[in-house]
């Protein structure tokens, strides 16, 4: 089992307000000087980035004089990867180094809880091969939500995992997709229709998008492995504003950070299906048509008026 404090990976391109806001919330966690950051900054993909991506720079380079951190290691990349290659590339090394790695992207604000709960959670699970990930973002999911809980596959917005598990990943969506369809699996990985993860594969084989993170899922749930989630959100994300490479402008999902620390306590390792049934409920209604079109035109009414 690693013995330290798992290294904090994030992940910035150019955006500088983003990340100060990620870098802040990171600082003012519980036990964040017991941590090691390594900020990982592409390079800029067309000439016309390079002063945002060299402003987004110079504010990781103020954290790292800061001292909030055990230590703090920037790195710079000339050339641009693509935020699915960074991604892959970072965890893959920051794993083989330390064991561990706690990820971040530069659109996630977290609770001054998030470390605590990562930590507990890569310790409790760090043996249990069946465990892909701890993950901090939780969909409002009304009252009554269990402490932490069990889903099977693995999830993106503010996470924790181990070389054991990460070796599992397969980068190759086309072969993950044909697993899921030989072994009839494409509408439990869809959580019954109420999430397109398959479409999102297909997109991402097809190069409509450059997603990690569908792969990461995909590869988890085929192992049969689960994620542990808290719930109540230890994350906030601040991206859904039309500001990065991957997003579209909408509303920021609803979400309120837990003012109170998540325990992670022993529970049995399997999906819990309770709140596997909730979380498709919640995501049909935030998947309808309806809703997706009235978030659009909120956000674009929002930005005539000068509110974002």
């Amino acid at each position: 089992m690693p013995s330290a404090a798992a290294p904090i990976a994030v992940f910035s391109y150019r955006r500088p307000g983003h990340l100060e806001q990620t870098l802040a919330a990171l600082a003012a966690n519980h036990g964040a000087h017991d941590h090691d950051l390594a900020i990982l900054g592409d390079g800029p993909r067309r000439p016309e980035h390079l002063a945002t991506v060299e402003a987004t720079r110079a504010v990781a380079r103020r954290y790292g004089d800061s001292g909030a951190f055990r230590s703090v290691r920037i790195v710079a990349r000339d050339d641009n990867l693509g935020l699915a290659r960074s991604i892959i590339a970072g965890v893959t090394d920051l794993v083989a180094e330390h064991g561990q790695v706690i990820v971040v992207e530069d659109d996630l604000v977290t609770s001054p809880h998030f470390l605590a709960y990562m930590r507990d959670g890569l310790a409790r699970y760090a043996d249990q091969a069946q465990i892909a990930s701890i993950h901090g973002f939780a969909h409002e999911l009304g009252p009554g939500m269990p402490e932490t809980f069990f889903l099977r596959g693995a999830d993106c917005w503010g996470w924790a995992t181990w070389k054991r598990a990460w070796d599992r990943f397969e980068p190759d969506g086309s072969r993950l997709l044909e697993q899921l369809q030989a072994r009839r699996l494409t509408t439990d990985f869809d959580i019954g229709g109420a999430m397109p993860f398959t479409r999102m594969l297909l997109d991402q084989i097809d190069g409509r998008n450059d997603s990690w993170a569908i792969r990461w899922h995909a590869s988890a749930f085929l192992a049969g492995m689960y994620t542990l989630h808290p719930g109540r959100s230890l994350v906030l994300n601040i991206g859904q504003d039309d500001s990065g490479e991957h997003c579209a402008g909408t509303d920021r999902l609803p979400c309120v950070l837990s003012d109170a620390p998540v325990a992670v306590l022993p529970i049995t390792v399997e999906e819990n299906a309770a709140a596997r049934a909730r979380l498709a409920a919640h995501l049909r209604r935030q998947n309808s048509l309806f809703r997706r079109l009235a978030g659009r035109v909120r956000f674009r009414l929002g930005r005539l008026l000068g509110r974002r």
